[in-house]
């Protein structure tokens, strides 16, 4: 079996709890929950556009952020950036199922103004600077949730907010 083959249903289950988390933001763009915190609108729309990040992971051999600009994503509802995830997720999902084996092991980097921020193997940056960053900041979503009194979906198992007897 190929490695895009094993990745895509871990791409899959992300993504659904990604579009879940996202589905449920409220209509409070602009609420922190620290002075340092990002505001929940710009970070659920950020999660959203992540998967444009993975697709240049899987097709470019760089990216330098001084060289290219990623429009941001405004933030209107929880319901529009799900949309936009999975508009992401649709086109991330078919680059992935046509990535060679060979191409895991090839060189990636992610710099600013040639300064470098990553490089190493194409399969460690969609893992560390792609999946787990979504990850990531899925996760500081579930907080900004809870906060809100807003019900937190199940990630890995049962959220405290599920009833399924456990």
């Amino acid at each position: 079996m190929s490695i895009s083959k094993v990745l895509l249903p871990e791409l899959d289950a992300e993504i659904k709890t990604t579009r879940l988390t996202l589905e449920r933001v409220p209509k409070k763009p602009d609420y922190v929950p620290h002075p340092k915190s990002m505001p929940m609108g710009k970070l659920a729309a950020h999660v959203a556009q992540l998967t444009e990040f993975g697709l240049t992971i899987l097709t470019t051999p760089e990216l330098d952020f001084a060289n290219r600009k990623f429009a941001p994503l405004q933030f209107e509802s929880g319901e529009q950036v799900a949309k936009e995830l999975e508009k992401g997720a649709a086109q991330l999902r078919s680059a992935l199922e046509k990535v060679p084996d060979s191409a895991w092991t090839e060189h990636w980097k992610l710099a600013f103004g040639g300064k470098p921020i990553f490089e190493g193997e194409r399969f460690l940056a969609y893992r560390a600077m792609f999946l787990n960053h979504l990850v990531h900041h899925r996760a500081q979503l579930g907080v900004y949730l809870r906060l809100n009194d807003v019900a937190v979906p199940a990630t890995y198992g049962p959220s405290a907010d599920d009833r399924m007897g456990f």
